[in-house]
């Protein structure tokens, strides 16, 4: 019965987590407004109504997939922050991270930018707690490697954020995977949040 149960919990993981990915490209590619729930079913072979088995409604899945794209920048950024050797590896870590995040994820960034608006109020706030931690880790690599007072490193880091994440509206598909785009985003990237003024 308990393996039953485990088979029956993974099967369910793996459709929500279908349905989360089928979501964001229909959203990127349509708009939030543009999807149905029927299309989402029909994109992972159910109908409609059974998306409801996973997430509450559209605004819901909107709030699953930006939820998780939040979260997985604060553990990941973590992660690698924690592990680089210096205040130099710490900030180039950071930005590779989100060089190769932003180039992987282009269509999530897509809908952040266009439909965190149709948030559920609770979502939105959440969204918004973890990328001020997310913020929050860049300004402290930031920190300890120019002198600057909080105002103009938190421009800074935005800045750089601008400048990664406006890749999938600049790119094509196939030049975001190739290794030269990274190394020269991450190359800009690290000229533009450490530039003396």
């Amino acid at each position: 019965m308990t393996s039953l149960l485990t088979a029956r919990d993974r099967a369910k993981a793996e459709r929500s987590g279908a349905i989360l990915r089928e979501a964001a490209t229909l959203f990127a590619a349509r708009g939030y407004n543009g999807v149905s729930l029927e299309d989402i079913g029909t994109a992972v072979g159910v109908s409609g109504p059974a998306v409801y088995r996973h997430f509450a409604g559209k605004q819901a899945l909107l709030g699953a997939v930006l939820i998780k794209v939040s979260d997985d920048l604060i553990t990941g950024g973590t992660r690698v922050a924690e592990a680089a050797d210096d205040d130099g590896a710490r900030m180039q870590a950071l930005i590779g991270f989100h060089v190769d995040f932003a180039l992987g994820n282009a269509e999530v960034i897509r809908v952040q930018d266009r439909d965190v608006a149709h948030l559920a109020d609770a979502d939105h706030a959440e969204v918004r707690r973890l990328q001020r931690a997310y913020i929050e880790l860049w300004i402290d690599a930031l920190a300890a490697l120019i002198d600057a007072t909080p105002e103009e490193l938190r421009l800074r880091v935005q800045a750089c954020f601008g400048l990664i994440n406006s890749t999938p509206h600049s790119t094509r598909a196939a030049s975001r995977r190739h290794s030269a785009t990274a190394t020269v985003l991450a190359a800009m990237a690290e000229a533009a949040v450490r530039v003396a003024i």
